[in-house]
């Protein structure tokens, strides 16, 4: 099977989904209305409310929501065949993800930019907003103490990606001096950024930085968790325009960028597929694909991570409504081209089945470390890059993802301890550094507590992130069709959506239940059941809210 074939068919079935379905939802269901005052410009202070360049959100929105998952995710569910993978990240971009992404964007935009989860207990009721409130903090809590795990490792597994990684950072904040204070034009000061940036990548072999195995009893990996978790409170403590913006800005050109390149790859080298099409020699202990494929790839083709930063971040920015096609479907889009990459380098990233078979010996290898060496593969091959500035090109991409994905996911955090502060009256919980400091907090004792001087706690409970995530999915999807019923408009592109996310979901819990049970691990057994009652909940609370809904307009007619 040629990569060329899944790669046009890809794009193509995407290209599509942007610009024929997204068109139909924005104008048919969501209705965005170009004179509609945005939150942006009614609450604008600097800080958090800023009226956007579209372009410049669509990187914030989609860098943030990108991080390591939709590479991680869909380069471990090839262990069961290129094709489930493919499919589901394909038609779940255009179906679910990109519905999904824009619908949480304009609930909230329509609701003063209050998050899903505040958002939750004006639309639908107190005990909704009480659940999804726990699912949220759970969600974040995953995200950020798994991604400085990550970022951690590829940092210490390649060197030649620490300079890059922080230069990046001081590259960011030059461009946003230079765009908030109009001193250059966007194209000009992006043209500037992308080169800045890819000379640092060029340049990280050549001054390779590597933590020392162990600094003051820390291991080098826990020290450098240390340090990313002190960078991200203060970037989320700071006016989204100084380094949020445009690092996630000049990130997304910089993915465009690198998937150009590894698609140019691919069309060049014209790599065969050598992962079978479905595979039927599964290595011991595989779970199976239904309904863990639509879990396991998560954040590939929907994500409920995304609506928190839709209504969260990306809300707060929206310069006009009639944005949020483009910045929600089309950074859903991006995801997907991003997970499409991971497939074509997880599956043809490699010389021979053999040694296709020989990372796939296990369910759960591969990842990230299979997208950058079978990505490496394909890019030296095809365009004859040194191997070693190709695998550093893809550590950095996937570096920087999972680093806006923390910066972000950390605001959030702080976000989420304000509004129980808000919710609970304890005004103490409203000011930033308070919430920052909670909830830099909560992860380090996630992080260190439960995985020691490592600082690998999160991983811990890692095994339930897809589970959960889409369980949060679904609780933003029912935000939005209780809100379309209200409007009386047409339901059923939001509620299928949310109808399978929670059948897939609770499936997915029963079987994880029985794994660890039949495991004996008790703490990820307790927090699956946890988990499980929330979605049962959810289940009923959208059949509750739903007839609500109905009832109320039936009554109005």
């Amino acid at each position: 099977m040629s990569a060329i074939v899944l790669l046009v068919l890809g794009l193509a079935g995407m290209a599509a989904g942007y610009f024929l379905y997204s068109r139909f939802i924005a104008t048919r269901i969501y209705r965005l209305d170009p004179d509609f005052q945005t939150p942006a410009h009614e609450y604008e202070d600097g800080v958090d409310f800023v009226p956007t360049n579209r372009y410049v959100l669509w990187g914030h929105h989609f860098t943030s929501v990108a991080g390591a998952a939709p590479i991680v995710g869909p380069a471990i569910a090839v262990i069961w065949g290129w094709l489930p993978a493919f499919l589901w990240v394909v038609l779940g971009t255009v179906f679910f993800a990109g519905v999904h992404d824009s619908g949480a964007i304009w609930a909230s935009v329509r609701n003063k930019a209050k998050s899903v989860g505040a958002l939750t207990g004006d639309v639908v009721g107190a005990r909704a907003r009480s659940i999804f409130m726990i699912v949220i903090f759970l969600v974040l809590l995953m995200v950020n103490a798994v991604f400085a795990v990550v970022i951690a490792g590829l940092m210490m597994n390649f060197s030649s990606a620490v300079v890059p990684v922080w230069g990046a950072i001081l590259v960011a904040l030059i461009i946003g001096q230079l765009i908030y204070r109009r001193i250059l034009s966007l194209p000009v000061v992006s043209i500037l950024g992308v080169i800045a940036l890819y000379a640092l990548i060029l340049v990280g072999p050549s001054v390779p930085i590597q933590m020392p195995a162990e600094v003051a009893g820390f291991s080098g990996n826990a020290v450098w968790i240390l340090i990313l978790f002190g960078y991200a409170a203060i970037a989320s403590m700071l006016p989204v325009w100084v380094l949020l913006q445009p690092r996630d800005y000049i990130n997304g050109l910089q993915l465009f960028i690198g998937l150009i390149v590894l698609y140019g790859a691919v069309l060049l080298l014209n790599p065969t597929v050598v992962a079978p099409m479905v595979n039927g020699e599964l290595p011991a202990g595989t779970p199976s694909m239904l309904p863990l494929l639509f879990v396991t790839i998560a954040c590939g083709a929907i994500s409920g991570f995304h609506g928190l930063v839709s209504s969260g971040t990306t809300s707060k920015q929206l310069n006009k409504e009639t944005d949020a096609r483009f910045v929600g479907y089309f950074g859903a889009v991006g995801e997907g081209m991003l997970a499409l990459a991971a497939i074509l380098a997880a599956t043809a990233g490699f010389a021979t089945f053999a040694d296709w078979q020989a990372v796939y010996t296990a369910f759960g290898a591969g990842g990230v470390n299979a997208f950058v060496e079978g990505g490496a593969f394909i890019i030296h091959n095809g365009l004859g890059l040194p191997e070693a500035t190709a695998a550093t090109l893809l550590t950095v991409m996937a570096a920087l993802f999972a680093g806006t994905t923390m910066d972000t996911g950390l605001r959030l955090q702080r976000y989420i301890f304000q509004e129980w502060g808000e919710i609970y009256q304890l005004k103490w919980m409203n000011r930033n550094v308070p919430a920052t400091l909670l909830a830099v907090g909560s992860c380090l004792l996630l992080a260190f507590g439960a995985g020691g001087a490592s600082g690998t706690g999160g991983m811990i409970i890692w095994p339930l992130f897809g589970t959960t995530n889409q369980l949060l999915a679904g609780l933003t999807l029912l935000v939005v069709t209780v809100m379309l019923v209200r409007l009386r408009r047409p339901m059923w592109y939001t509620l299928a959506p949310l109808c399978f996310l929670l059948v897939m979901t609770i499936a997915a819990l029963l079987i994880q239940l029985r794994t660890f049970f039949n495991e004996g691990n008790y703490f990820l057994l307790l927090v699956d059941i946890v988990v499980l009652i929330a979605a049962i909940l959810v289940a009923m609370e959208c059949a509750s809210a739903l007839k609500r809904s109905r009832a109320e307009v039936a009554r109005q007619e």
